[in-house]
């Protein structure tokens, strides 16, 4: 049958299946897939079809190859890798927020599973209400689930960033209409660097 015709088989399989979103973004007030509501349902889809995935990443690249059982052809995603510095996270947590969330946008544009556009339906933050100073002790009343979504939201930033399109980056900020003690939190993950940049970005 061959690995192109096997994947679109299973992308269709893919949108016939219940499957339900378990994040959710309070602060856009949206629901998004997680890598655990899709990731099982693909990998039973594989198995029928006969296609295997398997991410790897190295320093510069992310992919995740999709391999026909049969004739072992094979498709090749890609995405560029970003290392993040969040403050107050071991390196490890860095490089497993950073792997975390490159794999899960990874399956998602394999599988075309279609996400929820935050830049497009969020209202914008009001410039005058925008705090671009870090505090410390500002991530002590975030919920823990509104922290591992500001550590991927800054390990987005930093990646956005790096690639050389800081003006990008903060219109993504922008769009998140977080308040103001989630943009203080936000903003001690972020290397000064970064924070420099959003800064500029902000001015034009």
């Amino acid at each position: 049958m061959g690995v192109h015709k096997k994947l679109m088989d299973a992308r269709i399989f893919l949108q016939q299946a219940p499957l339900k979103k378990s994040g959710h973004n309070k602060f856009a007030g949206y629901s998004y897939f997680e890598l655990g509501d899709f990731l099982p349902t693909i990998n039973q889809i594989f198995a029928r079809v006969g296609l295997c995935g398997v991410v790897s990443f190295d320093k510069e690249l992310a992919s995740l190859t999709i391999t026909d059982t049969d004739d072992n052809t094979s498709i090749v995603i890609t995405s560029p890798m970003a290392e993040a510095n969040l403050k107050g996270c071991h390196p490890i947590q860095n490089l497993g927020a950073v792997e975390t969330y490159t794999r899960r946008y990874l399956w998602v544009s394999a599988m075309e599973i279609v996400e929820h556009d935050a830049l497009d339906s969020s209202a914008p933050l009001k410039e005058d209400k925008v705090i671009i100073s870090p505090t410390q002790g500002a991530m002590d009343n975030i919920p823990p689930e509104e922290v591992q979504y500001l550590q991927e939201m800054a390990v987005d930033l930093i990646a956005t960033c790096e690639q050389g399109d800081p003006k990008a980056a903060w219109d993504k900020l922008e769009g998140e209409n977080l308040d103001d003690q989630q943009k203080i939190a936000l903003w001690t993950l972020l290397p000064s660097k970064v924070r420099s940049a959003l800064k500029k970005a902000k001015e034009f």
